[in-house]
């Protein structure tokens, strides 16, 4: 039997041809689980996927059902189609072949087979790649990191890690920002945020010096972490969506945290004009507390009016 080579599609994905070795990796960290065989980890994807496979119907997907579908869920050619791979490379990856697969990859087939994040974690180990870590909230921050962020209650303060991922925040940083607080953890992202929302509802005035600023810091972050899933997939994916911050991103700039003027316009109250302290945090690594206090009397009694009450409908910014 004649088998067809996996189309031009593949080798821009996954940088490797089809079919081919697999590429060495380095020594597992200590603390990290322990790898699975190749051998048992193919087969093993491979049964993964087919059985995730079976569980979306066309339905799902916005795919006509068809009359004569003998396959419970959707076919190997829909899920190739809908992520955007060749089919026959699918195929290959399903049957346990001995083929490479980018992070990419991995997130688009995830996607398709609407992987829950434990999935989506077990379909980047089968496929040995290091897992792409979520935003996971406060998790990791001293208990400590708390406590202090409600005493600043009459300040609006928040943890970001070095992503600009929002870990934590207090009751009157919510009031300022609620566009970002109420986003899923995949976008509550102060970069993501900024960069993604219309100029008539940004929430930074100041944008011109504040967000080169903002990605020269990412720019800095960057660099600890070359080759790290969870920080090229948001260059990526951030680039995609926003050409301002693929430009700025292009310029190679890198800052350190600082204090900086951050002026806000809040859609009840108005313009807030405060300025911005980091204060680095010991746990997790690289998280920091930003407090942000106002400049002008003006500012002071804004945000306390804010804070004071809580009921005041905030604007979707989102659409």
């Amino acid at each position: 039997m004649t088998v067809t080579q996996p189309d031009a599609r593949t080798d821009a994905w996954t940088g490797a041809r089809a079919g081919g070795p697999e590429k060495p990796r380095a020594d597992v960290r200590p603390g990290a689980p322990e790898r699975i065989p190749p051998g048992d980890r193919r087969a093993e994807l491979g049964a993964f996927l087919r059985t995730r496979r079976g569980r979306v119907t066309p339905q799902d997907v916005g795919l006509p059902p068809g009359s004569r579908r003998r396959t419970p869920g959707l076919r190997r050619e829909e899920v190739a189609q809908l992520a955007g791979v060749g089919v026959t490379w699918y195929t290959w990856l399903e049957q346990g072949r001995p083929i490479n697969a980018s992070t990419q990859v991995l997130d688009a087939i995830s996607r398709t087979l609407r992987l829950d994040q434990a999935e989506h974690e077990h379909l980047y180990r089968l496929a040995d790649v290091p897992a792409v870590a979520e935003t996971e909230g406060d998790r990791g921050l001293e208990p400590e990191t708390r406590i202090i962020l409600d005493q600043l209650g009459p300040l609006p303060a928040a943890v970001y890690n070095a992503r600009y991922d929002l870990m934590a925040w207090n009751a009157t940083y919510e009031r300022l920002f609620p566009g970002t607080t109420t986003q899923p953890p995949a976008t509550r992202n102060a970069l993501w945020q900024l960069f993604t929302t219309r100029d008539c509802c940004n929430p930074v005035v100041n944008r011109e010096e504040e967000l080169p600023q903002m990605v020269a810091t990412l720019r800095a972050g960057f660099g600890r972490h070359l080759g790290e899933p969870a920080w090229t997939e948001f260059v990526r994916r951030l680039s995609a969506a926003s050409p301002d911050f693929a430009r700025m991103w292009a310029t190679h700039d890198v800052a350190r945290p600082g204090s900086r003027m951050k002026i806000f316009q809040h859609c009840t109250v108005g313009l807030i004009r405060t300025v911005s302290t980091s204060l680095a945090l010991s746990s997790p690594p690289e998280a920091r507390m930003v407090v942000y206090t106002p400049l002008d009397e003006e500012s002071r009694e804004r945000i306390a009016w804010l804070r004071a009450h809580p009921d005041v409908p905030a604007v979707d910014h989102t659409h």
